[in-house]
């Protein structure tokens, strides 16, 4: 007697996973939140935030690295699982010092001109994590449209 079992490919989570969604909903309200706001400061901190959220997004589907080593931040953990997006990273965890100083306060940190190209880039961030799932959706959806047949024994 043969048996279908519908899987999807390791270490990839199932296209419409619930938390994948929530952190790109997020990410779009941060953008949002960006665009709107009025202080540089504040457009540069929604912005890394809307970028951090879509980064996890991408981790979230694909799976966090293996290995020993203790907490990492979600650029290395966006190397390690979506090479493709490196460029992406870099730029993000260089930006994560200046995050730091406006969390402390520091708001005189941020230029406009400074704000206005972390915007830009988080949304064009945002859309490339988005297109990365989408296709590594697609690829989900071809293999279980080719369930593995097992026998039982």
């Amino acid at each position: 007697m043969a048996h279908q079992i519908d899987r999807p490919l390791p270490g990839v989570a199932a296209p419409g996973s619930a938390r994948v969604a929530e952190l790109l909903s997020r990410a779009d309200a941060e953008l949002l939140a960006a665009q709107f706001s009025s202080e540089a400061w504040e457009q540069f901190s929604h912005a890394h935030l809307a970028a951090v959220r879509a980064g996890a997004a991408v981790v979230a589907a694909t799976g966090r690295p293996s290995g020993r080593r203790g907490p990492r931040s979600v650029w290395e953990m966006l190397d390690a699982v979506a090479p493709e997006l490196a460029r992406w990273s870099a730029y993000f965890a260089g930006a994560a010092s200046l995050r730091s100083a406006v969390d402390a306060g520091r708001f005189d940190a941020i230029s406009p001109a400074r704000a206005e190209q972390a915007v830009c880039a988080a949304e064009d961030f945002v859309d490339a994590a988005r297109d990365l799932l989408d296709a590594r959706a697609d690829v989900v959806d071809d293999r279980s449209a080719r369930m593995l047949t097992v026998r039982a024994s």
